[in-house]
């Protein structure tokens, strides 16, 4: 077979990306343009400013991905870019560019689904891992349980009925005055608080054991510290962070491990920006040496948002014989498995 390469781009939230990714497991290039320290300013991602950004940036960022790559246009094989799920307007920009250079280029064009772009960012540095597996995506907007039957086949086993574990990170985070984005403050405050200093819910959903919950911990934190304002007591912001990390970590560890057992699959992977959580990385190794499971996740730059990973399953979904016409269009709201 010859060899297939994928131009891929990314701009479902606050990052505008692209990449150059050879037979769906070589990156040739991943660039990205993180836009940061704009929404930084803002305590969270804004989305007509996230637009605005990627319209600026979408075309230095594809010439650059192809430079670095050492390859033209015309090396390209297909495109590939995410419609959905994300924000509206930042997708449109992405999808409209990726039509524009199928289009003039005669290329074909793959549309692919954000998240499981994320679980095929594990096939980057894991040459072995094939479906099936089960995986954890923990993301700012997703959580789920998804079982990986074929490349192009996901059936959902669990997912959260409210907030998702990355957003209740960047609220806590804000809560206890860290700011955006909250999720690698909080870990990196956490290790030095005690994560048993306050015990904070983990909540459970009746009659759907792999479902999550993080509302109602988020919750529980914003009244502890309420109540301490209130009584005029001094927060341990440390402790408070390390015992939320704790509370969520023990809920993401222990559906997966609980999930693989049920289904008998012998490996988790973990996906998503959440998954470049240190702590979520160290338990679930634990836990999954202690029930002989194999566990692989992405290095961090493959966890947060890239188009590494949408070329990846670009490809996957291309050798399965997905196209996409120049109708597509961005789906705020896509479901996984949705075609």
């Amino acid at each position: 077979m010859e060899d297939v390469l994928v131009l891929g781009i990314e701009s479902s939230c606050d990052e505008t990306a692209a990449a150059v990714v050879k037979n769906g497991r070589q990156v040739l290039s991943n660039v990205i343009s993180s836009q940061i320290d704009i929404h930084t300013l803002y305590g969270g991602v804004v989305p007509e400013i996230a637009s605005r950004k990627h319209i600026e940036r979408i075309n230095q960022v594809i010439e650059e991905a192809l430079v670095q790559a050492g390859v033209t246009l015309e090396d390209i094989d297909v495109i590939s870019v995410t419609y959905g799920p994300g924000l509206v307007g930042a997708l449109l920009v992405g999808v409209g560019e990726a039509k524009a250079i199928a289009y003039a280029a005669k290329k074909p064009l793959v549309g692919v689904h954000h998240i499981e772009g994320h679980i095929a960012a594990n096939y980057i540095e894991h040459p072995d891992l094939e479906p099936p597996f089960l995986c954890l995506v923990v993301s700012g907007g997703h959580t789920h349980l998804v079982r990986v039957m074929e490349y192009d086949k996901f059936e959902i086993i669990g997912c959260t009925h409210d907030d998702a574990a990355g957003e209740a990170f960047d609220k806590v985070a804000r809560a206890i005055g860290l700011g955006y984005p909250g999720g690698p403050k909080i870990d990196k405050l956490a290790k030095e608080g005690n994560p048993h200093a306050i015990e904070f819910p983990r909540a459970k959903i009746a009659g759907a054991e792999f479902d999550f919950s993080f509302s109602g911990v988020k919750s529980a934190v914003l009244n502890y510290l309420n109540n301490c304002e209130m009584k005029k007591i001094e927060v341990n912001r440390a402790d408070v962070a390390a015992s939320f990390q704790q509370a969520v970590v023990d809920v993401l560890v222990g559906r997966a491990v609980a999930a693989a057992k049920k289904l008998g699959e012998n490996r988790i992977a973990v996906a998503g920006g959440v998954a470049a959580n240190s702590y979520l990385r160290s338990t679930m190794q634990a836990a999954c040496d202690k029930e002989n499971i194999s566990l692989c996740y992405p290095s961090p730059i493959y966890c947060t948002d890239n188009a590494a990973m949408i070329a990846v399953q670009g490809y996957y979904d291309y050798i399965c014989g997905k196209r996409s016409g120049l109708d597509l269009n961005a789906v705020p709201n896509l479901k996984i498995g949705q075609r």
